[in-house]
């Protein structure tokens, strides 16, 4: 059992470095090119990962941990929203699938944030596309699945009397 919340916040953080380790090895090693939508899950673990690294710094007292499992609660929660959004798409009939649009690195030169936040949010073909699976659940799922966990065990972990 973790006695220490500052021990539980350094687990979280090695978690969400395994997985941001995981998404640079599907681009670079598998050749998986990420569509925007992965690119905001990553940046939701990333999100998640600072605060946990935050919380194993700090390691604040009762009030500061509830923030910091606050934060988490609100950075897991965003990650799945993406996920499941990502998810969504991923499920649609061929015929209903949007148009890919153009990559994020010109939205986030050509427009305004909000109307890239949007864009992307909304979703495009390539966001449709399966290209990984395991035991039947496309990389989304197990992002979803991830952050579900890691966002609960910082929200228990920060949230629960200390020992």
């Amino acid at each position: 059992m973790l006695r220490s919340p500052r021990l539980g916040n350094l687990f979280g953080l090695l978690g969400c470095t395994g997985l941001m380790g995981y998404a640079l090895y599907a681009q670079y090693g598998l050749g998986l090119e990420p569509c925007p939508l992965c690119i905001f899950q990553r940046l939701a673990v990333i999100g998640l990962g600072v605060a946990f690294a935050a919380a194993t710094l700090h390691a604040p007292a009762v009030v500061g941990r509830r923030v910091y499992g606050g934060l988490m609660l609100v950075v897991a929660a965003a990650g799945v929203g993406v996920a499941g959004r990502h998810l969504w798409l991923q499920s649609l009939p061929p015929e209903r699938v949007p148009a890919c649009g153009p990559g994020l690195d010109y939205m986030l030169e050509s427009f305004p944030l909000l109307e890239t936040l949007q864009t992307v949010l909304s979703g495009s073909g390539e966001c449709a596309k399966v290209d990984w699976e395991l035991l039947g659940v496309a990389m989304p799922g197990w992002v979803m699945v991830s952050v579900l966990a890691l966002g609960g065990f910082g929200v228990w972990n920060n949230w629960r009397r200390a020992s």
